[in-house]
């Protein structure tokens, strides 16, 4: 006799199965979290809550299933924070069933500027983080996505603070890998309304990454000094021609094995995201998850996206 499930349990049936497909600690269909795919929207809601993680990270209870073995750690970029630049990535990676961390660095708690100070000070905090998260989720390694410096940094962690043994992958989003110019630092400063470029001159004192991410700094200098990568990791550029502040946009490419770099513009020339809106952007996110699961790609969709403001529809 064949045995026909309501509907209401075959819904509780399918929820579950695709929990457990999912992993422990994951969302599942019914759980799905929004997604916000609009820079300005997401920046003004988490900009003055830099203490809190945005929706879908930070569960530490969660862990990793078969499906999605490393935890993902976002890195935020300069002038930027934990809640205000994740508000697009962390609840869709939850939503796919990852773990999801992230923190902040490179300034005083509380402070909603982040990602100020040295870069080699800010990789020793991702060093910490990244230990702590693989104690709590038991994982032997994680992958990194970064926005801007936050693509950029790890690399410093990658090369020499152990990190190497530690990371999967490292997805950097419009990363300032062979640095900008000051001009780019003081445009996103003046975007983000923070600073007119009139005044960038106080961007040293008050900003020693904004130094150490200039073309030719002693820092990038360094950190490209024998080559853009290390053993053992895949990398993955995702970089538009739009970028005001990482120019030109194709300093963030990197060479070497294991390396994949995308111009979002390749495969849509729809979208103009910007050096802001990039890490919102739904075909950026697309390549994300692309990077972090290549063996399951999914289509790269293709719609206009504005600058600043992300999709129309």
């Amino acid at each position: 006799m064949i045995r026909v499930l309501r509907p209401r349990v075959l819904a509780a049936a399918v929820a579950a199965a695709f929990a457990l497909a999912a992993g422990g600690g994951t969302a599942t269909a019914a759980e799905q979290r929004p997604v916000e795919t609009n820079f300005t929207v997401g920046f003004l809601k988490g900009f003055l809550q830099p203490g809190k993680a945005a929706d879908g990270a930070n569960d530490w209870g969660c862990r990793p299933g078969a499906a999605h073995p490393a935890p993902v750690v976002l890195v935020h970029g300069t002038f930027e924070n934990q809640n205000d630049n994740w508000g697009g990535a962390a609840p869709l990676l939850a939503n796919n069933g990852y773990c999801v961390f992230s923190f902040n660095y490179g300034a005083a708690d509380g402070n909603p500027i982040q990602g100020t100070g040295p870069v080699a000070q800010s990789a020793g905090q991702l060093a910490a983080f990244v230990d702590r998260v693989r104690a709590a989720t038991g994982a032997a390694k994680v992958d990194l996505v970064g926005h801007s410096q936050g693509g950029m940094m790890p690399r410093y962690y990658l090369k020499y603070l152990g990190g190497a043994a530690k990371v999967n992958a490292l997805v950097g989003i419009a990363p300032s890998n062979h640095g900008t110019t000051l001009d780019g630092i003081a445009t996103l400063a003046s975007t983000l309304g923070l600073l007119e470029p009139a005044n960038a001159f106080l961007l040293g004192p008050a900003c020693p990454a904004c130094v150490d991410q200039e073309v030719g700094s002693p820092f990038i200098t360094d950190l490209n000094s024998g080559g853009d990568t290390v053993p053992g990791v895949r990398y993955t550029v995702i970089a538009t021609k739009f970028d005001e502040v990482v120019t030109p946009y194709t300093s963030g490419f990197l060479d070497g094995p294991g390396v994949t770099n995308i111009t979002l513009q390749d495969a849509c020339p729809l979208d103009a995201a910007d050096h802001t809106e990039i890490a919102y952007d739904p075909i950026t996110l697309t390549h994300v998850l692309n990077a972090l699961d290549p063996a399951h790609p999914r289509p790269v969709p293709c719609k206009v996206v504005l600058p600043l403001t992300g999709p129309i529809v």
